[in-house]
């Protein structure tokens, strides 16, 4: 067996699959930093200490801490973004119960989970390209918006464009009453996405008179 046969299979495992692994304890053990004790402890030593890993292994897969920070966050709102679709997918009904389920989805996971809490409303500030992602996750969550929502709406607005400032008003404005009740859960899981479902729909039906006064003119 040559020395590149030797490098590539290792007791059974490829080199490949070797360095996702460690990837994925790296990001592990940033997250549970991170959601246990805050962003100031999530530092290279205390990460490699919890993950069994040497220095060397960090620095294979990330340049520095911010940059495991960041792929910590990009891969929580990854989960968050399937939640949302997997429960809207799964719910049979209009857009209202649609809406409903996948809010309320959301919203358990993130109460279940303390450490998804305390990363959500950590101050993201002091990290290079960490607050641009929450503005990338708006525009994600909008295009999904509409790639899931336009058939539900039941009318046609004026532009593509409407179409989407519709949509980021939805999305910043939900948005911003989760940021709200994060701070602040004085609500249940439930009352909240009630509340921005009926929210959400109050937008939606304006829409739609609008779109009936252009036609009738």
């Amino acid at each position: 067996m040559g020395r590149a046969e030797v490098v590539r299979d290792y007791g059974g495992i490829s080199a490949e699959d070797r360095r996702a692994e460690r990837r994925r304890k790296l990001l592990e053990a940033g997250r549970q930093a991170w959601g246990e004790s805050g962003l100031a402890d999530v530092t290279v030593r205390g990460v490699c200490a919890a993950a069994k890993l040497t220095p060397r292994y960090f620095y294979e897969h990330f340049p520095n801490r911010d940059a495991l920070v960041v792929a910590v966050a990009d891969e929580l709102y990854e989960g968050l973004f399937d939640v949302l679709v997997g429960a809207s997918l799964a719910e049979s009904g209009g857009l209202e119960d649609k809406l409903r389920a996948a809010l309320k989805a959301l919203l358990d996971t993130i109460a279940d989970d303390p450490h998804i809490h305390r990363i959500l409303t950590s101050d993201w500030n002091g990290i290079p390209g960490l607050v641009e992602r929450r503005t990338k996750t708006l525009d994600v969550i909008t295009d999904l918006v509409l790639h899931y929502g336009a058939d539900l709406i039941e009318f046609e607005p004026e532009s593509a464009e409407t179409m989407r400032r519709g949509a980021l008003f939805v999305v910043g404005g939900v948005n911003q009453l989760i940021v709200d009740w994060l701070r602040d859960p004085k609500e249940s899981t439930a009352e909240l996405a009630d509340s921005c479902t009926w929210l959400c729909l109050t937008v939606v039906t304006a829409g739609r008179a609008a779109a009936k006064r252009d036609i009738a003119q």
